[in-house]
């Protein structure tokens, strides 16, 4: 589609200990953009996918007019431009194209390119688009993380979860736990795994690429809390019961969390229908998203049976003559 080569960057001693794929600038008689689904340009920072533009941009695919129609589009950003003829393209004088490389990545501060993944690693979950890469990239930044797989599973009622695999830097640990955390300060909720996996190492095809067939399947006790706490009154023990059944989970604990254990807002409903039936308690859903561990829940639930009882009011009874 292009030249063998788009981009350069000189490498140093650091790159060993990074992480992140930097893969520079690009070379000199081409360009990149990153643009967004509207082809407009994103700012320094911003997620978007590449497109190479400039003189080593072939004409397009050998008798493929349709996948050249999709994937070589006119500049929208050099109309009047005209390439010059060139061994790629001896015909010259023709419009600039922009070839639609489906590479994500977004530029640095200073101005070199960072590669993120490819866009068909996007998904959807439950109406929100979500680009694993993204998600990789985050991971992989953390200081005690060698490498990092992001991937969708299907879920015991069919539902899908996003499940992170992570193998540590070598003679380092990580919990769980810090790792949710740090994810819950840079990304919204709904982008945040519902499991993860720590691993010796990824497994990898013949090829030297990751085997996702081979990757285990979280066990439901890598996606509870790090202590099993078991309920302690008849509210937490009736809420496990419930909870055990919306999610389709073994062993709860009262210091699991809803949404960390595979839950969502559907189910968010669904839970609040049985704890209706079961407690005869309105609970608002609101509630259930401020206090998502299931101690916490309980909590507030015993506030709300108190208040109830609180507002009954006595009947009035006749006054007897003496």
């Amino acid at each position: 589609e292009t030249t063998v080569h788009v981009t350069y960057r000189p490498l140093s001693m650091n790159d060993l200990n990074s992480t992140a794929s930097v893969i520079g600038r690009p070379i000199p008689d081409l360009q990149v953009y990153l643009l967004d689904q509207h082809l407009q340009l994103v700012p320094v920072g911003v997620l978007g996918e590449m497109y190479v533009g400039g003189a080593g941009v072939t004409k397009g695919y050998l008798n493929r007019p349709e996948l050249t129609k999709e994937r070589f589009i006119s500049s929208p950003f050099e109309k009047d431009e005209v390439i010059p003829p060139t061994p790629l393209n001896k015909g010259g004088n023709e419009p600039s194209k922009l070839y639609k490389t489906g590479d994500l990545a977004r530029y640095l501060p200073k101005g070199e390119l960072e590669y993120l993944g490819r866009i068909d690693n996007q998904v959807k979950i439950r109406g929100f688009r979500i680009e694993l890469g993204e998600i990789e990239a985050l991971l992989a930044s953390h200081p005690q993380i060698w490498e990092t797989v992001v991937i969708v599973r299907d879920d015991a009622t069919g539902d899908k979860r996003l499940v992170a695999y992570i193998v540590p830097q070598s003679e380092k640990t990580i919990t769980i736990n810090e790792i949710r955390q740090f994810l819950k300060a840079q990304l919204p909720g709904y982008m945040i795994p519902n499991a993860f996996v720590i691993l010796d190492a990824l497994p990898l095809t013949a090829n030297g690429k990751i085997d996702s067939r081979a990757l285990p399947p979280p066990e439901s006790s890598s996606e509870a809390s790090d202590k099993y706490v078991a309920p302690r009154n008849p509210i937490e023990d009736i809420l496990v019961t419930v909870w055990s059944e919306v999610l389709k989970v073994e062993k709860v604990g009262i210091n699991d969390n809803f949404f960390e254990l595979g839950g969502h807002s559907l189910l968010a409903t669904k839970l609040v229908a049985q704890i209706r039936d079961r407690l005869k308690v309105e609970l608002p859903l609101r509630q259930l998203f401020n206090s998502a561990t299931l101690a916490e829940l309980a909590q507030g639930i015993e506030q709300l049976k108190q208040e109830k009882s609180d507002t009954i009011v006595p009947a009035i009874l006749p006054r007897k003559r003496k």
